[in-house]
């Protein structure tokens, strides 16, 4: 075990709260959807009971619905904003109304391989919460064919330009007085803006309006886009979830059905004159005309294509650490501001496993050596600036220490060596 594996384990249980894990102490004090699930899959190279329970507590947060909440309020913090009160969703334990990736399929397969006698019993008590979960995504998210998300911070990728066309048509104006925690921990040139943060606390304070009906979100909400990145996580998950599932002996034919449905609707996310998969905002029903981290989960889905490979190796060779999360060559590139440009170990480690299981291992090879750089230059940041390695955001962040432990630090050394 190599020093960074040490440090990445403790990191894991510094920031472990008992059942749930934060992302980093300060910032993100609570337990987050998609974090979640990757501190599951770092747990499960050391200590398998504590990855299953991360994804029970996470699940056990479901709404009746069938929605898994993006943030679980396990505990009153007062450093964070917008806290359970003014999300305001009557839920026990109080919990945030919109969703995020739905990755926990896909880890749960992963962390089940690590041991599948072991696993069993954990996915026939996760099994039918996951279905409830896919199930919703379809009857509340997928009704234009794409997966869409009705809050930036749906997607998971909070502020990317990709979001910028939806964004524009949300007054914030009338939000009122708040005082954001954020900037208060990290660099406010690394976060959003002020404008862009008076439009998300409006579209929060949407759903409150509603009851959080999520309906009329979708219907009459000010901010709905078709995100391509959900989109092929989603597509992802369901392959996971069927194999899950006939292990178990279940009938998939509606998760099949799902996965064939959404795969069939790719072609109203292919923007021809970016060559590339693209978000669309289904207010106005234009492209949002910006490429993205988010097209490149193609490969995560087995939705590549020779078109957007040109658009992969462009952007990649562009910069000098794996994938950034917006176009290099475009104006809007901010490579140190949140989802505007940085580079993320999680998102690399998401397309290293599309391009591993295609067959392109010199491509994952290079993404795992570029990101497992960052690391070993900086530590456990929660995202890097993708052309000089500047660490930003978050520090001793659980995720990022999850993907070194599961594939950034996977036999680098032995590969150096033998290299």
């Amino acid at each position: 075990m190599t020093l960074f594996d040490s440090e990445a384990r403790a990191i894991l249980r510094e920031n472990d709260r008992g059942g749930y894990t934060i992302p980093t102490d300060g910032l993100y004090p609570y337990q987050w959807n998609w974090d979640s699930a990757f501190a599951a899959w770092g747990y499960s190279t050391f200590d398998l009971p504590r990855a299953w329970q991360e994804l029970e507590t996470l699940m056990a947060a479901q709404w009746k619905d069938g929605m898994v909440p993006h943030i679980i309020f396990h505990q009153s913090d007062p450093g964070y904003f917008p806290g359970p009160d003014v999300w305001a969703t009557g839920q026990t334990p109080p919990t945030s109304g919109i969703s995020q990736p739905p990755v926990a399929a896909i880890i749960a397969r992963l962390i089940w391989e690590v041991d599948k006698e072991a696993g069993h019993e954990h996915l026939k008590h996760l099994f039918p919460r996951l279905v409830r979960w896919h199930r919703w995504w379809h009857e509340c998210r997928c009704t234009a064919g794409p997966a869409t998300i009705t809050h930036p911070w749906e997607s998971g990728r909070d502020n990317c330009p990709d979001w910028d066309s939806g964004m524009a048509g949300v007054d914030g104006s009338g939000v009122g007085e708040y005082e954001r925690r954020d900037t208060g921990h990290v660099d406010a040139s690394m976060r959003p803006g002020k404008e862009d943060y008076d439009r998300y606390i409006a579209m929060v304070q949407f759903g409150v309006k509603t009851g959080w009906d999520q309906a009329r979100i979708v219907a009459e909400g000010p901010f709905l886009m078709a995100d391509p990145g959900i989109t092929f996580i989603l597509l992802r998950a369901h392959q996971d979830l069927a194999v899950i599932g006939r292990a178990l002996g279940e009938d998939v034919s509606e998760i099949e059905g799902w996965s064939l449905a959404l795969r069939n609707a790719l072609p109203l996310i292919w923007n021809p004159d970016l060559q590339a998969y693209d978000a669309k905002n289904l207010r106005t029903g234009e492209f949002a005309g910006v490429l993205g981290s988010g097209a490149f989960l193609a490969y995560l889905a087995e939705a590549g294509n020779p078109e957007l490979d040109k658009q992969l190796m462009r952007v990649w060779d562009a910069v000098t650490y794996g994938i950034p999360s917006a176009d290099p060559e475009a104006e809007i590139f901010d490579p140190r501001r949140y989802w505007r440009g940085p580079a993320w170990p999680v998102i690399n480690a998401l397309i290293a496993i599309g391009l591993r299981d295609a067959g392109r291992f010199d491509l994952e090879w290079r993404l795992r050596s570029e990101t497992a750089s960052l690391i070993k230059q900086h530590g456990f940041y929660e995202y890097f600036d993708p052309r000089d390695a500047t660490p930003c955001g978050g520090s001793n962040f659980t995720w990022t220490a999850a993907i070194w432990l599961t594939w950034a630090g996977d036999d680098r050394e032995a590969a150096e060596a033998a290299a």
